[in-house]
């Protein structure tokens, strides 16, 4: 259990992990990011990043970089969270799919803004901790599956945003076809040894997609189920 000053402790880190993220904004919208609104900040302010980080590496919960969280994958930095939440645009009515459930704290960071969000995770021991600690948290609206996200969810589709937390080489045509008019995808493009691309998809009336390139970036790779 943590005591009331670990509580406070942790709550003091977090307002400055928020200050960092909102000065990193300003850098990173000379490199053509878009800058993290209050909203998006105050949510990563709100989200308990620690509760959703491995015992052994909670003392760097709060700094803005990636964390171990076992079965070869990682928690995304603070920052990296808080622009594709940015980039996805999810309103209170809307329905988000996250593909990459790792460690459930994109997804935390998303339910503030999302009616529901539907996330999925291929590895599962992973996807079984990140629902028991959603659950524990109270984030009721979040539904886990384990499973091959690169199909996505085709019985909740189509879905306002799409948010995709490991790098496949090209964006799934499942994932495309499931996203709604309107809809929004943020994507980490490229192959894991090569310089990857965050990318914005958004999709028009006639089911055509417009992409722009965010920043390049560095994200585990998409892993598939070989059966």
């Amino acid at each position: 259990m943590t005591s009331a000053c670990g509580q406070d402790n942790y709550e003091v880190q977090r307002k400055a992990l928020v200050d960092e993220l909102r000065r990193d904004s300003l850098v990173a919208v000379e490199y053509g990011a878009p800058p993290l609104s209050e909203a998006v900040l105050d949510s990563i302010g709100n989200v308990p990043r620690h509760e959703f980080v491995p015992s052994t590496h909670r003392i760097y919960a709060y700094e803005n970089h990636p964390l171990p969280i076992g079965g070869g994958q990682t928690i995304s930095q603070p920052y990296i969270v808080a622009l594709m939440t940015e980039l996805a645009d999810v309103s209170a009515d809307e329905t988000v799919l996250e593909i990459g459930t790792g460690s459930g704290y994109q997804a935390a960071v998303l339910a503030g803004f999302a009616k529901h969000v539907y996330t999925i995770e291929i590895v599962e021991m992973l996807g079984l901790r990140a629902a028991q600690d959603l659950e524990r948290l109270g984030y009721d609206n979040v539904t886990v599956r384990i499973g091959d996200g690169y199909a996505g969810w085709p019985e909740e589709a189509p879905f306002d945003a799409i948010v995709v937390t490991a790098a496949p080489d090209e964006v799934p045509q499942p994932l495309i076809d499931q996203l709604k008019v309107g809809g929004h995808m943020v994507i980490p493009v490229g192959p894991v040894d090569e310089v990857q691309v965050l990318k914005l998809l958004s999709k028009d009336a006639d089911g055509d997609l417009a992409e722009k390139n965010v920043i390049p970036v560095r994200f585990v790779p998409l892993t598939r189920d070989p059966n």
